[in-house]
């Protein structure tokens, strides 16, 4: 029985942050050690350049996300892990898609609306500012599943829409050339994965400057869950859990044990300070372990780039038949005698 493929990956446009390890990281490399999965993990480095013109961030970035994956334990030979940018024929691929999609698909895409309507507000040009990276960027992660026949796609409500997409492009390619090439990807949201709350409340992102660095020192640790926001109750006085992203993010490390306990210190009004100390202290528990072989994974790039590079011959070896089929399913093959 062929194995369930799992495809994921993470854009490359900064320090991968808790919301990206309870979220994603922690998640995909828990379902990678299960047999029945096949499971293809990625950074997306190409996607980086939607939003980030920054050359050494991107590189830096990028070095990052690879030594987290690695120092939190990804087992490489058993899983597919490459960077974007080593497998070309996903690019390849994207543009052949892109002739397939209809710009009214475009239109629909959340990120480029929400745009939009941004600009519209402001009074401004609808599309100032709106570059075809962002337009056309469902293509590419259309591209990226398919170009592996991803078929279980983990996302955030969020990101639904994306795999929907993808779904509609495959159906278009096989019906336009008759052929049955691409599976259809099934989007995958588990309710029972985190989304966390940042340092203000809101989602926990790069884009809002609100994280909280994975692998900070345990010092910084502290010193970053410190900065999150909480409300004027003093010491003594009972909090509510809900709508407490210190509360919140005890839950996403915490045993159902743990998490008992400081619902019973929230009922009886612990400081925020020794809330935050507490919360410090169970993070660092989980992760704390890992931080030494990262900061060692950082220092030796050139076995990161190894394992980059094993797992780029790894993809390129399901891409380049795929690929060999769509050329020849569109057309584009030698010509013969």
């Amino acid at each position: 029985m062929a194995k369930e493929r799992v495809l994921t990956g993470i854009t490359t446009t900064g320090t991968p942050h808790l919301g990206n390890y309870v979220g994603a990281i922690r998640p995909a490399i828990e379902a990678s050690k299960n047999p029945d999965l096949d499971s293809f993990f990625f950074l997306a480095d190409y996607h980086a350049l939607i939003k980030c013109h920054d050359p050494k961030m991107v590189q830096q970035s990028t070095r990052e996300i690879a030594a987290t994956w690695l120092a939190l334990g990804l087992d490489t030979d058993k899983t597919t892990f490459y960077r974007q940018s080593d497998v070309p024929e996903i690019m390849e691929l994207c543009w052949i898609l892109t002739c397939l999609t209809a710009k009214g698909l475009m239109n629909r895409a959340h990120a480029y609306k929400a745009a939009v309507q941004a600009n519209e507000q402001e009074g401004e040009d609808p599309d100032k500012g709106i570059m075809m990276g962002l337009f056309s960027y469902p293509i590419l992660v259309a591209a990226d599943i398919l170009m592996f026949n991803g078929k279980r796609i983990p996302v955030g409500r969020d990101q639904v829409q994306h795999v929907e997409m993808a779904r509609d492009i495959a159906q278009k390619f096989n019906h336009t050339f008759k052929t049955a090439l691409f599976e259809m990807p099934e989007a995958h949201v588990d309710s029972n994965v985190a989304v966390l709350s940042g340092l203000d409340g809101r989602k926990m992102s790069k884009s809002y400057n609100n994280t909280i660095p994975s692998f900070s020192t345990e010092k910084k640790l502290q010193k970053n869950i410190n900065r999150i926001v909480t409300n004027l109750l003093e010491p003594g006085e009972a909090k509510d859990v809900n709508g407490s992203t210190v509360f919140e993010i005890w839950q996403a490390f915490a045993s159902e044990q743990q998490q008992a306990y400081m619902r019973d210190q929230y009922a009886q009004g612990i400081a925020w300070g020794q809330a935050k100390k507490e919360l410090a202290a169970l993070v660092n528990e989980e992760i704390g372990s890992a931080r030494q072989r990262y900061d060692e994974l950082m220092a030796d790039g050139a076995f990161v780039e190894r394992e980059l590079q094993k797992g780029a011959l790894k993809a390129r070896a399901y891409a380049a038949p795929l690929l060999a089929k769509v050329r020849e399913a569109v057309g584009i093959v030698p010509i013969s005698g």
